[in-house]
């Protein structure tokens, strides 16, 4: 049977990279900030949805990822990279 989960049970394998991502820019940056970052892209995601991301309980679609992907000036793949899944 297909279960649509990552194989460490999260709804996603790019919610890890992200946080690590945000907190490893050179300015502190919160959930929110990151939000706003983001609506400046055309993504309306707000400080919860983010906290979910990053958490492992909200899907990604595929247009979320290329947004947050081109936010974070990496390519896709690095935010689906599986050493996130550890």
């Amino acid at each position: 049977m297909y279960k649509n989960k990552a194989p460490n049970g999260s709804n996603n394998i790019c919610g890890i990279k992200i946080k690590q991502l945000r907190k490893s820019l050179p300015q502190k940056t919160s959930q929110k900030q990151l939000s706003d970052m983001l609506t400046l892209q055309g993504l309306d995601l707000d400080k919860n949805a983010i906290q979910r991301i990053e958490s492992g309980e909200r899907f990604v679609t595929d247009i979320e990822l290329r947004i947050i992907a081109r936010t974070f000036h990496i390519s896709c793949d690095e935010l689906l990279q599986e050493e996130c899944l550890d």
